[in-house]
């Protein structure tokens, strides 16, 4: 490697992992801040805290290394630029092309192992993760409920004076409110002496042992007038059990997390395996769904459809035979009885008008019950399949999402180089700004072309590579300008149209 290759990768190395540090840092801290709910005022220890952390670190890759790479190439192209560092290069014989060879070769390295990070180890983190915050009360039970405060566990509000025991499972004076799951506006309050937390590892369920206390439970009545002779009602207990669902306590249903969060826990090759299965579930699902459709509306499987000839009406008597229904035999027999009056024309524009108003009722009845509950059948499967649809698609976006992180180093590096070789300006003032303006449209492209895309708006592989096809022309363009010693805004071009007519006007000036 020669002396200037070197010199130029020491330079963007430095910049870089000084970028990339500081920039790591910030995302930590806005990671603490979301979840600041879930670490405060639950007495977690300094090892759980980390552990929390660094399963939530893997997660900021993907926002912090393309944004580092974008910082440190206009950085580092600006100082080379503004100290004319690269004007000696091109005055030399060096071009541009020439000084970002070694760094070409470094971002391709840096988009491989973004590849095999975003592959292996997001998602086995993501998986740490979300199970760190399911299981977070069954490693430690004491941590469901706070000292000196109400906490908000499932449904029930619950205080507790003093916490003691190893873990912190010996509760003393403690007050529970119970939420109504009814909505009549009853409140249930239980309060007892003392009590004990008992969880299982294995077990979702965590029971909280009550010791001597009561029930208060103020009991509304349904009328407005007699609400002041049942004020409430009162039991006392020497020993009681309540059973919290853990799932509750970070407002997560297991079962659900497991169904929409999965893509973000599989690599490539898992991906692939379970779009597989779900697409072959989806046509599954359709090709049933319009089968049992058509089978309640009365449309047979593979159904031949044509034109009766208009002389015979002994139509199906099988099938009259067999439901027995007396609607349909006053309706056989009317119809015998036009047919005999209108052979032409055996059935009249208006068939409510063959049967009496008590008839026409019921038959009424039967076609609105069938409407509505063809409609509701055909609304809830519609629901269903578009969320079977949304699930694919976000399988899809995190399969892509693996390739658009490898990809971006690219981008932005192709952005950075040439921008920083063109304003000439290094340090963390102008570069900061065109960065945080860069990425900003490049971050807010991308969210905006997965949501759209998990809607079925957009294809998910439009939608995960939309930013990079807008911003790719931009890098095009950059590296063009910069190869030619354009700058980043041609004034001549701009003001030619506007002097042509200041010529023309004032001809005098010329």
């Amino acid at each position: 490697m020669k002396i200037l290759d070197r010199y130029i990768l020491k330079t963007f190395l430095i910049t870089f992992t000084t970028v990339f540090v500081i920039l790591f840092f910030i995302f930590i801290l806005q990671t603490v801040w979301l979840f600041i709910a879930e670490l405060a005022g639950k007495d977690l220890d300094l090892s759980m805290v980390v552990k929390f952390l660094m399963f939530s670190m893997p997660r900021i890759i993907p926002l912090v290394l393309p944004l580092s790479v974008l910082l440190a190439s206009i950085m580092t192209f600006g100082d080379l630029s503004e100290n004319y560092e690269l004007a000696a290069m091109k005055s030399a014989g060096i071009s541009l092309q020439r000084a970002l060879k070694p760094l070409i070769v470094f971002i391709l390295l840096l988009s491989i192992l973004a590849f095999v990070f975003a592959n292996n180890v997001i998602p086995f983190a993501e998986y740490k993760f979300v199970n760190f915050r399911k299981n977070i009360a069954q490693a430690k039970p004491a941590l469901a409920i706070a000292e000196g405060q109400f906490s908000d566990v499932g449904f029930y509000n619950i205080k507790v004076n003093k916490k003691s025991g190893e873990n912190g499972n010996i509760l003393t004076g403690i007050t529970i409110h119970k939420k109504s799951n009814i909505g009549d506006g009853s409140k249930t309050v239980i309060k007892a002496k003392n009590g004990k937390l008992i969880s299982s590892k294995e077990s979702s369920i965590l029971q909280l042992v009550l010791n001597d206390g009561n029930y208060y439970e103020d009991v509304v009545p349904k009328k407005y007038e007699d609400r002041n002779k049942m004020p409430f009602v009162k039991s006392s207990f020497k020993k009681d059990i309540i059973n919290i669902d853990l799932s509750e306590l970070n407002k997560v249903d297991i079962n659900d997390e497991s169904v929409t969060n999965t893509n973000t826990m599989l690599n490539v090759s898992e991906l692939n395996y379970t779009l597989d299965s779900l697409n072959k579930t989806l046509k599954t699902d359709i090709i049933s769904f319009s089968e049992n459709i058509n089978q309640r509306i009365g449309i047979p499987k593979e159904t031949k459809f044509h034109v009766a000839p208009p002389t015979p009406i002994i139509a199906k008597p099988v099938i009259i035979k067999k439901y027995r229904n007396p609607v349909l035999d006053s309706i056989k027999k009317t119809k015998i009885q036009v047919q005999k009056k209108k052979k032409k024309n055996p059935f009249p524009k208006d068939i409510l008008s063959l049967f009496d108003n008590k008839q026409k009722v019921e038959v009424l009845k039967i076609a609105s019950s069938n409407v509505t509950s063809t409609t509701y059948s055909i609304d809830s499967s519609k629901t269903e399949l578009e969320n079977k649809q949304k699930n694919i698609n976000k399988h899809l976006s995190a399969l892509y999402d693996k390739f658009v992180i490898a990809f971006a180093c690219f981008l932005m590096f192709f952005i950075g180089a040439p921008l920083g070789a063109i304003i000439r300006k290094g340090g963390l003032g102008l570069p900061i700004v065109f960065a945080v303006l860069i990425f900003i449209t490049f971050h807010f492209i991308n969210t905006f072309g997965k949501r759209i895309s998990q809607e079925s708006g957009l294809t998910p592989f439009m939608g995960a590579w939309m930013s990079s096809f807008i911003l790719t022309p931009l890098a095009i363009l950059l590296t063009y300008r910069a190869t030619n010693d354009i700058g980043l805004i041609n004034m001549d071009v701009i003001l030619a149209p506007f002097q042509k007519i200041f010529k023309k006007i004032f001809p005098s000036q010329n």
